[in-house]
């Protein structure tokens, strides 16, 4: 196994995808001479030069449309955002532009485009800095929503998006990126790719299940880890992927553990655990609840910038241990 940051996993992924398909090119502000605001694009603008590594003036309306109509014209653009708060200067050509386009074109028209960049809270940088957007992106048909947490999350999702011949929002987390994961031998293999769509059970466990994305899977695992020194086992389920919703997996091991705790960053009205809530609601698995659902959320608040506020307004590791034992009734 090698030991991995998602930065680097992220990297792999586009550098192995810009050599394997010459109509892949990447653009978005500072990604090429800076190496990548994060340096995610470290090195690629060295290897592949200025036509497929582009730097933009900051202007996401604008350099979202130019991927948007490449797309539309053969290539395979990959638009990153300097963060997703700031694709609300783009998000006419997202959702638009890009996301109906198959539709309305009656399957004519593909648009083969990966919008990628953090997503989010990260750390002391408030309110216009912080929002999650998985449930926004989430509730537009025509998209695919990818959320990774670990290197190996990070690397087969990323290549599966860019070789995907739609609009894959492709949502990183900033506090993630200098994380190291271990990664197997296969995933370092240039054909490897995760399938869209398929949730990860990261830890077994038969009293209930967490089902969470991005970086709070560290937190469910933290939480497990202390709740199982107490007897209390959590199976741990990583959706990787916001749209479509594997909803069936999430059934799967309701069915088994009878009790769901729902852990996301993002604000709760009409978020991915509300949405969850309401598909375990109306399927074949609410019979087996034994205890109603708890959500697990940021708060209901534009993130604040002090930072005793703000860790009072995201999910601490604290948060899901009291949820799970009020689930549990212990």
């Amino acid at each position: 196994t090698f030991r991995v940051t998602v930065r680097d996993a992220l990297n792999q992924a586009m550098d192995e995808e810009l050599e394997r398909d010459e109509r892949v090119f990447l653009l978005g502000e500072e990604v090429a001479q800076y190496d990548g605001a994060y340096k995610v694009s470290r090195g690629l603008w060295k290897k592949y030069g200025d036509k497929r590594i582009i730097d933009t003036p900051i202007t996401e309306m604008g350099f979202a449309g130019i991927a948007v109509g490449a797309a539309m014209a053969g290539l395979r653009p990959i638009c990153e955002f300097m963060t997703f708060n700031f694709s609300m200067q783009a998000i006419d050509q997202v959702i638009n532009s890009a996301a109906k386009t198959y539709y309305m074109s009656a399957g004519q028209q593909s648009v083969p485009i990966v919008f990628r960049g953090p997503n989010g809270a990260s750390a002391g940088v408030a309110a216009q800095h912080s929002q999650c957007f998985a449930a926004w992106y989430g509730h537009c048909p025509g998209l695919k929503v990818v959320s990774p947490w670990s290197a190996e999350d990070a690397k087969g999702l990323l290549k599966s998006a860019i070789r995907d011949d739609n609009p894959v929002v492709f949502l990183e987390n900033e506090l993630m990126y200098g994380v190291p994961f271990e990664m197997s031998e296969e995933s370092q293999s240039k054909d490897f790719t995760i399938p869209i769509g398929k949730a990860k059970v990261e830890r077994q466990g038969n009293h209930i299940t967490l089902v969470t994305h991005s970086r709070y899977v560290s937190h469910c695992l933290d939480a497990a880890a202390v709740l199982a020194k107490e007897g209390i086992e959590c199976e741990v389920i990583n959706l990787r992927t916001i749209r479509p919703l594997d909803v069936e997996s999430i059934e799967t091991s309701v069915m088994k553990t009878n009790h769901l705790v729902t852990v996301e960053g993002g604000w709760p009205q009409y978020g991915v655990g509300a949405e969850i809530c309401a598909r375990i609601m109306e399927g074949p698995a609410f019979n087996y609840l034994d205890a109603p659902v708890t959500r697990v959320t940021g708060v209901d608040i534009p993130m604040p910038y002090a930072k005793i506020l703000e860790d009072n307004s995201v999910p601490q590791i604290k948060d899901v241990i009291f949820s799970v034992k009020k689930t549990l009734n212990v």
